[in-house]
């Protein structure tokens, strides 16, 4: 894990203790609103930020 000169670590993406990106669910609904599919929102998804999203984290953020 990596830790700076202090011994302390903390990430910078997401906050401690937290488990996803900050308004990351909101831009999920926004692309969702475009009328993109499962599919074009984690390619968008993985082309913007470089990470995987899997399908059933798309469809539990939508299914509102």
């Amino acid at each position: 894990m990596p830790r700076d000169r202090n011994g302390q670590f903390d990430p910078l993406l997401i906050p401690k203790y937290a488990r996803r990106f900050p308004g990351f669910d909101d831009k999920i609904i926004a692309l969702y609103a475009r009328g993109m599919s499962t599919r074009d929102i984690q390619a968008h998804i993985e082309e913007i930020y470089g990470i995987t999203v899997s399908p059933s984290l798309v469809s539990a953020v939508t299914d509102f």
